[in-house]
């Protein structure tokens, strides 16, 4: 595996279970010993320099591993401190205010529900003000609403330069944070693109087109492109690239003109765009293949 990741941006790893991602973050942070290669982090080698890379990193692992009986505030100021950092109730408080936690900070991580467990796991990442941020699948078990809170924090740190990689389940997830995207599988990179170049260069969009009568096979002056003709004969789907053929002999405008000139009339017509999800999914099975 060889990756580069830039400084403030947010970058999703992709990957089915089993695939290496977790291993590969815990290999980063030092949870878990390389057996070969190097890993740097902001210059500082993880196992040569690991106090001044380690200050760098905060990390929000998948299980929920707090201290039951502590409090919030006193968990979220030890983890800081963990870390060589004097004390900063003013920082402590703005992270616990932005995750919703303030009025929980007194409450004991017993009482709180598995959604403001996993903030109280988000605010100690964040304790030491670190410059790059692993989220391991942070949002798991966590409703829409606090996802959609916890996404907004994390856009605030990226506009504050804080480097992000996170790591989902959830492909929408992804799809709205992500400024680059990397898929893995089986402890392999199978590619790591920017998210809308990755969007234009494999994506499809089908037009469907249902029609004012139906017809009984498509015309063979329609035949070069390639339409599917539903089986009661008064649907056709037009699937093409996002971006080869937008334009050009075989796009959408020749299409149309190539309805009107067969004398085949539109009643009605819908796009759809493949989702990162379709995306995904295409690289997994062909990898598996």
């Amino acid at each position: 595996m060889d990756l580069d990741i830039q400084r403030g941006e947010i970058f999703a790893l992709l990957g089915p279970n089993g695939a290496g991602k977790t291993t590969l973050i815990s290999m980063i942070c030092g949870l878990v010993s390389p057996s070969q290669g190097e890993i740097r982090v902001a210059g500082h080698d993880i196992q040569r320099d690991y106090r001044a890379a380690r200050k760098l990193i905060g990390l929000v692992p998948q299980e929920l591993t707090n201290e039951a009986f502590e409090t919030v505030w006193n968990t979220v100021s030890f983890s800081r401190g963990l870390f060589g950092r004097p004390p900063s109730p003013a920082h402590i408080e703005k992270v616990l205010r932005a995750l919703s936690l303030w009025d929980k900070r007194n409450n004991r991580l017993i009482t709180l529900s598995g959604g403001m467990k996993r903030r109280v796991l988000i605010a100690k990442a964040l304790s030491h003000e670190p410059r790059v941020l692993f989220l391991d699948e942070p949002t798991a078990g966590v409703d829409v609403a606090l996802r959609r809170e916890m996404w907004q924090v994390v856009r605030r740190l990226r506009d504050d330069g804080v480097t992000i990689i996170l790591t989902t389940h959830y492909i929408e997830e992804a799809e709205e944070m992500a400024d680059r995207i990397g898929v893995i599988n089986r402890g392999e990179l199978v590619l790591t693109e920017d998210k809308a170049a990755l969007m234009d260069k494999l994506g499809s969009k089908q037009l469907k087109l249902t029609l004012h009568a139906p017809l009984d096979a498509v015309p063979q002056a329609l035949e070069p492109f390639e339409l599917c003709l539903s089986d009661d004969g008064e649907i056709l789907t037009y699937t093409y690239s996002a971006s080869a053929r937008e334009e050009g002999e075989h796009g959408v405008a020749a299409l149309l003109g190539a309805l009107k000139a067969a004398g085949v009339r539109v009643k009605d017509l819908d796009t759809r765009q493949s989702s990162l999800e379709d995306i995904f999914v295409g690289l997994i099975q062909e990898e598996s293949a």
